[in-house]
């Protein structure tokens, strides 16, 4: 009874926190947010940054490509097992047809995993770029209606623990 009550207070204060169906401004930032966590551009920039980048960012690219890998595989597990439908809505059908399942929010992992390991790694400028960059591409995701609130904060607590997964991980590298 009580994790119901939770359920419906989730769908109504993530119902709230949508603009997916509102044009305009906010809705086009909060589009831009929800994809800029994408894991495929993350691979392909990371690819990038450790084909051209000096010794100090190739190892910080490997690093986190291989959260990022990681982090998927147990979120999609997770997602697989728990099988929660994300709500309903037009926005996103790429996520809605190769990942009907919402809980919990990849992106949101991916972002706060990405966020740690920078905290852990430096330096200081793009740990505090992700760090604040993480959390609006989740509420984004709430936004733009391809999550409940509740699939972005177990992402994010699975982004915490990956990310201090990795970095203990990689320790010396």
């Amino acid at each position: 009874m009580i994790a119901e009550r939770l359920l419906v207070l989730d769908a109504r204060l993530s119902n709230k926190m949508r603009v997916a169906e509102q044009p305009g401004r906010l809705r086009a930032i909060a589009a831009f947010l929800a994809h800029s966590g994408d894991s495929w551009f993350w691979l392909v920039g990371l690819a990038v940054l450790w084909w051209l980048g000096s010794p100090f960012w190739k190892t910080r690219a490997l690093i986190l490509g291989v959260g990022i890998l990681v982090t998927a595989v147990l979120v999609m597990v997770i997602k697989f097992t728990v099988r929660r439908q994300r709500p309903q809505g037009e926005w996103g059908d790429i996520y809605r047809k190769t990942d009907p399942h919402s809980f919990p929010s990849g992106h949101a992992a991916r972002g706060v995993m990405l966020a740690v390991v920078a905290l852990g790694l430096g330096p200081l400028w793009f740990a505090a770029l992700l760090v604040v960059w993480a959390p609006l591409v989740g509420l984004a995701r709430v936004a733009m209606g391809v999550h409940y609130l509740s699939d972005i904060l177990a992402g994010a607590l699975i982004g915490v623990l990956m990310g201090v997964g990795v970095l203990w991980g990689f320790q010396g590298m």
